[in-house]
Order: structure tokens, then C-alpha cells, then sequence
């Protein structure tokens, strides 16, 4: 089975279109969103209705739960600044970004064997924690097992890896950065999805007991970062589109 997950499009409609397309061309068996649908850019709505249009599900990024918030403002009172891009959703759009799950959760039965996906946008103990490449393996070993998790998906930090770790009952553990659809943060511009392969003989005994692949697509960068700087938002963002920081 392959799965396509991806996370943190942040609006950015451009990536995301051009990050659709290629991961229609790969026919994935499901997909699944980790989050932030929203900031950073002018494209909300057309972000979200497209989620909703190929009933996509999604999980609630720390971005999207910011609409809680933050009242929006008539059209003809636009608000210049970062909160302005929250402002530019729906009210359908925000109801939806309300009823968004915390944690997805998947759990396979392989060859009479237990293989448990784990889902979250951050963490599974926090909407807004950084799961890191190099953060401190026995802490996410704890995670690992509190969430009783044998392979977990995060975003949030726009940073992609694979790091497989080694509990101490011998079982390899699995934890996946999904990188960033719209605002990679990785000094490379272009959007970042996975696509998972679980195969019949996927096991918790061997490391290499499932395939992740990272898929990078080019999108036309200057051309969204050109959106935003003809908008009531940061030129900041814009630079930030440019040099994936």
C-alpha cells in the first residue's frame, strides 16, 4: 500500500497545486494531511476547498487552529500585517478548520503482526512541539511508546527526515518529518511531500521494514512570492518563500 502524506501548505496555492499534480501522477492508495493549511499567504480558501473537494483527511496545524481566535474582518476594512492572512477565510472555511482532528491514528495487522502509523502536527503531546532530527532519542522513544506508535508522522517544523530508532525490546521505530508543501524552511524552495510504501512483509524487526520516500517538486516561486508582495501582507513572507528559511 502507498500512502501520500503531506503537511504545511500554508496557502501557498502555487506549491500546492504543482505538488497535486505530481502526486496524482503517482496513484497513491490514500492521502493524508498532517496540517497548516493556512498563513503566510493569500490563497486560504482555495487551499481548503480543495482539501474538502477530494475529502482529504486532515489534521488541525497550529496555524489553522489560530482561527479561533482571530474575528474576521469585513472586506472592506483589510487589515495589513500577519493576522491579515487569517482574515481572508471563510467563514465555512473556518467552522471546517475548527472540526479538525488532533492525531490520525492507523494500525495494520501484517503476517499476524501488529504495525501501528501514528499521525501529528506537531506531536502527539502537543499541537505546537518540535519533533527534531537530532531531538534527544530516549525522549522520543517516550513518545514513541506513550502514543503507542511503531511509526510516527509530523510536521510542523518544514523540515524533512527519516530517523529510525531502536527500542529496547529490539523493534525499530519509525519517526517521519513530512517537510513543508508551501514554506520549506530547509534552504531548498520547492515543495515537499512523502509517499509511504508498506509492503506484505513490513515488520517492526528490521529497520528498512517500510519505504519512505521524499518527493520535491518545483513550482513557480517568484510568481507566489510576487502574490504576496501585492498583498496587505509582510514582505517577509515573500523573502522567506525565496530562500526556504
Amino acid at each position: 500500500m502507498r500512502i501520500a502524506l503531506f503537511s504545511d501548505i500554508h496557502a501557498n496555492l502555487p506549491a500546492f497545486e504543482a505538488m497535486l499534480k505530481d502526486m496524482d501522477s503517482q496513484k497513491p492508495d490514500a492521502v493524508y494531511c498532517l496540517g497548516d493549511l493556512v498563513g503566510y499567504h493569500i490563497y486560504p480558501n482555495e487551499v481548503i476547498d480543495e482539501i474538502r473537494k477530494r475529502g482529504i483527511a486532515t489534521l488541525k496545524g497550529n496555524h489553522d487552529e489560530k482561527v479561533e481566535n482571530i474575528t474576521t474582518i469585513p472586506e472592506s476594512l483589510p487589515e495589513p500585517g500577519k493576522k491579515y492572512a487569517y482574515h481572508l477565510i471563510r467563514e465555512d472555511n473556518r467552522k471546517y478548520l475548527r472540526t479538525l482532528p488532533a492525531h490520525i491514528r492507523l494500525e495494520y495487522k501484517i503476517n499476524g503482526e501488529k504495525l501501528n502509523l501514528v499521525f501529528a502536527h506537531g506531536s502527539t503531546r502537543s499541537i505546537d512541539e518540535y519533533v527534531l532530527v537530532d531531538t534527544d532519542e530516549s525522549y522520543v522513544l517516550e513518545l514513541l511508546k506513550e502514543a503507542d506508535a511503531d511509526l510516527l508522522f509530523v510536521g510542523h517544523s518544514h523540515k524533512s527526515y527519516h530517523r529510525i530508532l531502536k527500542a529496547s525490546n529490539g523493534e525499530f521505530k519509525h519517526v517521519v518529518n513530512l517537510g513543508s508543501v508551501g514554506k520549506p524552511k530547509d534552504g531548498d524552495p520547492r515543495g515537499c511531500y512523502v509517499m509511504l510504501t508498506v509492503h506484505e512483509n513490513s515488520s517492526t524487526s528490521i529497520a528498512d521494514g517500510v519505504t519512505v520516500d521524499f518527493i520535491r517538486v518545483k513550482y513557480d516561486v517568484e510568481a507566489s512570492a510576487a502574490a504576496i508582495e501585492n498583498s496587505l501582507l509582510p514582505k517577509e513572507f515573500a523573502d522567506a518563500l525565496r530562500l526556504a528559511k
